[in-house]
């Protein structure tokens, strides 16, 4: 059994309220809505979002209704994000199965994603504090400017680090950050541990996108699942970021010239790969992960001694290990 899943057997009885609470928000007489919404919740992921939230709140006091809407509100946002990125992006599968937009149309998807966004604000408002809609609020924002900035910086050719975490504060790691903050709002945290565990939402959502996009510079029979998707859709992450760095490389030049093509074929996207691997880049990328990792943990030893803690460490270093 994975860290993961060990975190997850201890807040089992949590998520499952979570998950009958979300069943229920997303109840509706419309015959077409409820068809597609139950076999989105049967595709769920790890919900790594709202295990934070409710691992956060506890650290403070019990999971009570505030904790279960945060969490809800959290997990609807990030579900409607998927499927209008799904959208953006024209993913036919996401998980191994199709997405909205290919089983029923991009019309019928982005009304699907605002039904959850509109959910999402539900959940929010429920709680009755404004620090928790204005968390969630400030979430959506992210999102989307995230987003834009990745299609900016794919069709510009920006190639500086800078830009990539930026892209992933934005689209990946303020989902963690959102949901450590609302759950400390929801169980009325002190303000400085709430920004301790919003400091380590970031360097965990950080390594969490840094360790994702490691697997798309490896021959997908490796890894399990379709690689490369990200080159193909010009999406330079810091594995090849950091190869290009060095300008001397032999092959520096050619490779600068295949990120400015529109369409890359397999044996172009696997040259890609392979000078990433080849020049440092994986390596490089892994020790980034271990100094985001030793900053968070230095962060949490300032909270004390608490299972939840211990928690949190041992999820950040499933993160870097994780294998799928």
């Amino acid at each position: 059994m994975t860290t993961l899943e060990n975190i997850t057997r201890t807040h089992r009885p949590d998520l499952d309220r979570l998950n009958e609470r979300i069943h229920n928000q997303l109840h509706t007489s419309n015959s077409m809505m409820s068809r597609i919404v139950l076999s989105l919740l049967r595709t769920k992921g790890k919900q790594l979002r709202p295990l934070l939230l409710i691992m956060c709140a506890k650290m403070f006091g019990p999971v009570d209704e505030k904790v279960m809407a945060s969490a809800a509100a959290v997990e609807l946002l990030h579900n409607a994000s998927l499927i209008h990125d799904d959208v953006v992006d024209n993913s036919m599968t996401r998980r191994g199965l199709p997405t909205v937009n290919a089983v029923w149309d991009n019309h019928i998807a982005v009304l699907v994603g605002d039904f959850f966004t509109s959910s999402a604000m539900q959940e929010a408002i429920s709680t009755g504090n404004i620090r928790i809609v204005d968390a969630l609020c400030k979430l959506g924002r992210q999102l989307s400017l995230g987003e834009i900035d990745q299609i900016y910086n794919a069709r510009e050719h920006s190639l500086d680090e800078e830009s990539y975490y930026r892209i992933i504060d934005y689209k990946t790691a303020s989902l963690f950050v959102a949901s450590a903050e609302m759950g400390c709002f929801a169980a009325g945290a002190p303000d400085e541990a709430r920004e301790v565990l919003a400091r380590y939402a970031l360097l965990f959502g950080r390594c969490f996108q840094i360790r994702d996009d490691v697997f798309d510079y490896f021959p997908s029979e490796l890894v399990g699942k379709p690689t490369g998707n990200d080159l193909r859709e010009g999406k330079v992450s810091l594995p090849l970021l950091h190869a290009l760095e060095d300008s001397s490389l032999p092959e520096h030049d050619e490779i600068l010239k295949l990120l400015d093509k529109d369409n890359l074929s397999d044996e172009e996207i696997d040259r890609l790969q392979a000078f990433a691997r080849d020049n440092g880049g994986i390596d490089y990328a892994f020790d980034v992960m271990r100094r985001l990792r030793d900053e968070a943990l230095q962060g949490l030893d300032g909270l004390g001694a608490s299972a939840v803690r211990d928690e949190l460490a041992d999820l950040f270093d499933f993160i870097i290990e994780r294998q799928f």
